[in-house]
């Protein structure tokens, strides 16, 4: 699995909300090929609509929005699917009546040909999933129902993962796992990441830079070296 050459993110004054409400008041955000970056916040600042904005699951009012190059703002969530952006949702919506593999198998439908059907990412990751793909996901404890959410999105072979609160409820053991996995992901395939999570020193660990929002806009963006030294910064952004 390689990314290809351009896998940058771009948004520019992207306006967005649900309703008559706005959440997203005109987010400027960059992520290069390959590059982690984390998203932090407060609660209601607006990080779950960015990522859902990102995957066409809520319009956009105003802006642009470009992955790799193509215009996405108005495109079709499976075609940007195509395009290797993958997303694993707060909450990690897996389908708990289906076996771990069909959960898996529906993560390989933004692929065609061989690898519409290879889930080698997923067991690579974690492989205690393919010791129990015959079992109900909803028989999985919350840790490795994250793990499976996560396997179903790389078996796309995302050039950008999405992943929004991974890390929720899930006990310390696994969350060292994850973190693991996804460092080998990213470093074996140049797979960029746009994480959001409460847990700061996960993202410092896994991240290279951090963007804060506030208030429905990225406020600043700084390398994660210089956020793990200035803790004033954290109080600002994610203090109550």
């Amino acid at each position: 699995m390689s990314a290809a050459a351009d896998a940058s993110l771009s948004l520019s004054g992207v306006v967005a909300g649900y309703g008559k409400g706005t959440v997203l008041k005109g987010v400027d955000l960059e992520v290069g090929s390959g590059e982690r970056v984390g998203l932090l916040g407060r609660n209601g600042a607006g990080k779950t609509t960015l990522m859902r904005v990102l995957m066409g699951l809520v319009a956009v009012r105003a802006g642009e929005i470009r992955f790799g190059g193509h215009p996405i703002r108005s495109m079709e969530t499976f075609r940007i699917a195509r395009l290797g952006l993958a997303y694993v949702p707060q909450g990690r919506d897996l389908f708990a009546d289906f076996s771990v593999e069909q959960n898996l198998l529906l993560g390989c439908l933004a692929q065609r040909g061989r690898a519409a059907r290879d889930l080698s990412p997923a067991f690579e990751a974690f492989p205690w999933l393919h010791a129990r793909r015959g079992e109900r996901a909803g028989s999985l404890s919350g840790g490795q129902q994250q793990q499976l959410a996560i396997g179903r999105a790389i078996v796309s072979r995302p050039k950008l993962l999405l992943l929004d609160e991974p890390l929720e409820g899930v006990q310390p053991s696994v969350v060292d796992e994850i973190v693991d996995a996804l460092a080998r992901l990213c470093a074996a395939s140049g797979m960029g990441l746009l994480l959001v999570e409460q847990n700061v020193d996960v993202v410092l660990a896994l991240c290279g830079r951090v963007a804060f929002i506030e208030s429905g806009e990225v406020r600043e963006s700084q390398p994660s070296e210089a956020v793990r030294h200035d803790p004033l910064r954290l109080e600002r952004y994610l203090g109550i």
